[in-house]
C-alpha cells in the first residue's frame, strides 16, 4: 500500500517510538498510584514527556501540560471548561468538528459564536475577526492550519489581536504540530490544543494541552488522581485538576520518543521533504484533465497537503478506484470540516485529500500521479 493519509494519521512512526511503546508495555505501573519501582518508573517517564512538550512548544512549565486521548478531548476541555452563558467566542469556517460540534453545544446553554468566512482559496483575512467582534467576545479559538485545505493561519497576528482586545486566544494544531515550529509565548497562544498520533509521530490515544499559567479551567471529567483522596473535589493543581483516571503511560512513553525523534531529526528538515513531494505532485496533478485543486498553493508556507476532485465524481468513488485499482490510500469525503466545504462549495462531492510524510517517496508521488491520470482517461 502507498499510504497517502497521513493527515488522518501517520502510518509509519520511528522505530524509537515503538521500541518505547513495546518497553513501556512490559514494564510501567499506574503512576501516582504506588511507590515501588512499576509505578515510579511510570511517573518519571510521563515527568519526562511534560519537560520534552513544555520545551517543544515553548509553553510555560511541565506542569501545565495536560495529557488527554488527542485534540478532540482536549478542545473538549478548553472550550467547555471556559465558557458560559453570556460569552461570545470567534472561530472560523476553517475549524474540523472538534471545536465545531462543542461550541454548537455551548449554543444550547446561552453561549454565542461567529465564524470568520474564507475566500475561494480557502483563506481567513483578520479584517474579519475586527469585524465580528462583540462587547461580551472572550475568545477565539481557531485552528492553526486546515485539515481540508493546508492553508495556514498567521497565529501570531491573530494571537496579537486577541491579547490587544483582552481576548483569550485557544489554538488546534492537530496539522501543525510536528510540521511548524510553535512558539506560545511568542504567538501569544494561551491554550495550545493538540494531538500525537498525526505529525508528532506518536501513537494514537495520546495528545494533550498546554495552559498558560493563570488560567482557569472547569474539569471536563472528575475522579481518581492518585492525590487529595478525601477531597470531595477535582483537586486544584494543574495537571492533576484537568487529568482524571489512568494516564496512557506507554503511548505516553511512546510519545517522548517521537518528540526526542523530531528534536533530532529537525522538523525543518522533515518538512522541507514533505512539501516537496507535496510540491511534485500538486504540479503533476494540475496538468491531468479533469482535476481540480483547492487550497491556496501560492505561498510555500502551508502543510503538505493537496486536496483534488476528479471531475464530476463522488470523491468516495474516485478514493475507491485509487485504493481497490492501485493499492492507494487517500481520504475522501467531508474530513470533520463541513463549513469548509460549503465554502468551497463541495458539500456534495467531497473532496479527495492527499497528505504527505517524510517516509513517502518520489516513486510513490510518480506512481499515484500515473494511477490518476489513468483515471482521468477512462
Amino acid at each position: 500500500m502507498i499510504y497517502f493519509d497521513n493527515a488522518a494519521t501517520t502510518l509509519r512512526k520511528p522505530e524509537s517510538v515503538v521500541r518505547a511503546v513495546a518497553e513501556a508495555m512490559s514494564s510501567l505501573g499506574n503512576a501516582g498510584r504506588g511507590a515501588h519501582s512499576a509505578s515510579m518508573g511510570a511517573n518519571h517517564t510521563i515527568f519526562e514527556t511534560r519537560m520534552e512538550l513544555s520545551d517543544f512548544f515553548h509553553g510555560p512549565n511541565a506542569k501545565n501540560v495536560v495529557f488527554t486521548m488527542n485534540s478532540t478531548e482536549s478542545l473538549n476541555i478548553a472550550i467547555k471548561g471556559i465558557f458560559q452563558e453570556g460569552d461570545h467566542v470567534l472561530s472560523t469556517v476553517l475549524e474540523h468538528n472538534s471545536v465545531l460540534r462543542p461550541l454548537y453545544e455551548l449554543e444550547e446553554r446561552g453561549v454565542e459564536h461567529s465564524f470568520v468566512p474564507a475566500d475561494s482559496l480557502g483563506r481567513v483575512s483578520l479584517s474579519d475577526f475586527e469585524r465580528l467582534l462583540r462587547p461580551n467576545t472572550k475568545a477565539i479559538v481557531c485552528t492553526h492550519a486546515s485539515n481540508l485545505t493546508g492553508n495556514l493561519l498567521d497565529i501570531e497576528k491573530i494571537g496579537e489581536f486577541a491579547h490587544a482586545r483582552g481576548l483569550l486566544f485557544i489554538v488546534d494544531a492537530s496539522q501543525t504540530a510536528g510540521v511548524y515550529s510553535i512558539d506560545m509565548e511568542k504567538q501569544g497562544i494561551d491554550i495550545l490544543c493538540f494531538t500525537g498520533h498525526k505529525s508528532l509521530l506518536g501513537p494514537q490515544g495520546t495528545g494533550g494541552l498546554i495552559v498558560r499559567d493563570g488560567i482557569r479551567i472547569r474539569p471536563l471529567l472528575s475522579g481518581g488522581t492518585g492525590i487529595e483522596t478525601y477531597n470531595p473535589r477535582q483537586p486544584e493543581e494543574l495537571p492533576t485538576h484537568l487529568e482524571a483516571g489512568t494516564l496512557n503511560g506507554h503511548g505516553i512513553a511512546g510519545l517522548c520518543a517521537a518528540i526526542r525523534y523530531l528534536k533530532e531529526e529537525g522538523i525543518e528538515r522533515i518538512r522541507e521533504q514533505e512539501l516537496r513531494l507535496m510540491k511534485l505532485f500538486h504540479d503533476g496533478a494540475e496538468k491531468i484533465p479533469g482535476v481540480k485543486i483547492y487550497g491556496d498553493f501560492e505561498t510555500e508556507e502551508r502543510c503538505p497537503i493537496v486536496p483534488l476532485n476528479l471531475s464530476n465524481y463522488d470523491s468516495s468513488l474516485v478514493s475507491d478506484e485509487l485504493y481497490s485499482r492501485f493499492a492507494i490510500a487517500t481520504r475522501p469525503g467531508g474530513h470533520c470540516a463541513p463549513l469548509m466545504h460549503r465554502s468551497l462549495g463541495t458539500e456534495k462531492q467531497g473532496i479527495v485529500r492527499f497528505s504527505f510524510s517524510h517516509y513517502n517517496t518520489e516513486e510513490e508521488v510518480d506512481f499515484a500521479l500515473r494511477a490518476l491520470r489513468t483515471l482521468s482517461e477512462e
